[in-house]
């Protein structure tokens, strides 16, 4: 059986050393179940959808809503990557879970849009599933209610064509989609437990995520929160797929 593969879409390499090791994890793959593909220096091969049966994609401190005349030539290698392996999974070529950063790019190359209007800070919010979110062959096996991580500056403002809206809150409407049964988007983030988070933490301190200043205080809610959902939701997603 192909592997599944994560594709990095930080420039930070400790970030995203950090990152894979999470998914990695989370996941319960064996030590070949979960490759690494790094779009910040490569792109997509041309033989991603044969080599790999499915993509899991984290964050980025990129945004989606940033302007293209100031987008790198990094930037864009990613945001091609990410549509592609998009498009892929809506047409049944393969199965994707995109979360944060990727939920964004997912969206757009979809037809959605994306907006700055529902930031959310760095640490613990409440996530709850939609009645769809409690039917659905992955999101259904997770408590109707549960503690996630976020730290985002832009969120969806509308889900694209023929999306599944799984899970809420009332600080981002959108907290994951469905779109067909093969590409999955989480506006959260499933995969870091609190420790990695803020090892994470450390490397973005001062990328106006939080107050640098608050890193203490912000790093012991994280320590403190449960964060068993969103990891069941990995390990189902490399069950299921």
């Amino acid at each position: 059986m192909a592997p599944l593969v994560y594709l990095c879409v930080r420039p930070q390499v400790d970030a995203a050393d950090g990152e894979y090791a999470s998914f990695h994890q989370a996941m319960g793959v064996g030590e070949s179940g979960l490759e690494r593909w790094n779009l910040v220096d490569d792109d997509l091969p041309a033989d991603a959808f044969e080599r790999w049966r499915g993509f899991v994609v984290g964050g980025s401190p990129f945004n989606t809503t940033d302007a293209d005349d100031t987008k790198s030539a990094e930037q864009v290698r990613i945001e091609a990557g990410l549509q592609a392996v998009a498009q892929a999974a809506v047409a049944g070529r393969t199965t994707a879970l995109f979360t944060c950063f990727g939920i964004g790019v997912a969206s757009r190359a979809l037809g959605g849009e994306v907006t700055r209007e529902y930031p959310e800070g760095t640490g613990p919010t409440g996530i709850r599933l939609t009645d769809a979110g409690r039917q659905d062959p992955l999101f259904g096996g997770l408590e109707a209610e549960f503690t996630a991580l976020t730290a985002h500056k832009e969120a969806i403002e509308r889900l694209p064509e023929g999306a599944v809206l799984l899970a809420t809150n009332d600080e981002c409407p959108v907290q994951a989609f469905r779109i067909g049964d093969r590409l999955y988007a989480t506006q959260f983030h499933p995969e870091p437990t609190g420790v990695a988070f803020t090892e994470r933490m450390t490397i973005y301190r001062n990328h106006g995520y939080f107050d640098a200043d608050e890193y203490d205080t912000v790093a012991a809610v994280v320590l403190a929160a449960d964060l068993d959902e969103p990891q069941r939701l990995l390990r189902r997603f490399a069950e299921i797929f």
